[in-house]
């Protein structure tokens, strides 16, 4: 399961608006601190303030939403010290997909993660890179066949978009996470759960310390720009 098949409860109309605001946090379209008007929105998306109301909602029950005094309903700013707690968890979830799928995966389904990768490899950066790269992981998380274990990362994903684009819009991540991919396969294809836990969570961690470094050149042009 991935959180493009998270429904929401409140009706076609509002599912929509839901879906379209989660792409733009997804893509960076609405920032960190980016404040939701209702007005705005509705004649943006060209829908009745009702569905925009809703799905606000819905946004702020997943937590990508809060409400700040005077502003009203604003995307959620992640410190530092969230951002490593969410990584740490992503480890500790993805790690335990990888180790399960290597028990619990036909083959079937890791020919087709390896086709997934060869596909990543050649499209480089860039949208469909991202978009080969979410169904690699979700398909993985498939292949562990554990319902609860899914539905921990449907939540730990939402939280995720808050950060913005991926990192395999840059070249040097994109290439190094299609070479981390391959040691995950290779201990899937030898039923190694343990390797392939170690592998994954090495992928993890080596997108963790690539978004630390983002977050840090962030903080630094923010400083210099406040005492420009």
């Amino acid at each position: 399961m991935t959180f493009q098949d998270d429904p929401v409860q409140n009706g076609p109309q509002g599912n929509s608006v839901y879906q379209r605001l989660l792409d733009e946090i997804r893509s960076g379209s609405l920032s960190p601190g980016e404040r939701l008007r209702e007005i705005e929105l509705s004649e943006r998306l060209g829908v009745s303030r009702t569905p925009i109301r809703e799905a606000i909602r819905q946004l702020e029950a997943d937590g990508l939403v809060s409400h700040v005094p005077r502003q009203g309903a604003t995307v959620r700013f992640l410190d530092y010290a969230e951002v490593m707690e969410l990584y740490e968890m992503r480890a500790v979830l993805e790690g335990t997909a990888a180790r399960l799928a290597a028990r619990a995966a036909s083959d079937v389904e890791l020919d087709e993660l390896e086709t997934l990768n060869e596909h990543l490899a050649d499209a480089g950066t860039g949208p469909e890179a991202i978009r080969i790269n979410r169904i690699f992981h979700a398909t993985l998380l498939d292949a562990a066949k554990n319902r609860f274990l899914a539905k921990s990362m449907l939540s730990l994903q939402k939280a995720l978009l808050i950060l913005g684009p991926s990192q395999l819009l840059d070249s040097e991540r994109s290439e190094a996470a299609v070479t981390e991919h391959q040691r995950i396969m290779a201990a899937l294809k030898k039923r190694n759960g343990a390797a392939a836990e170690t592998e994954m969570r090495a992928h993890i961690e080596a997108a963790q310390r690539m978004r630390i470094r983002a977050l840090q050149q962030r903080d630094r042009s923010s400083d210099e720009n406040h005492q420009a």
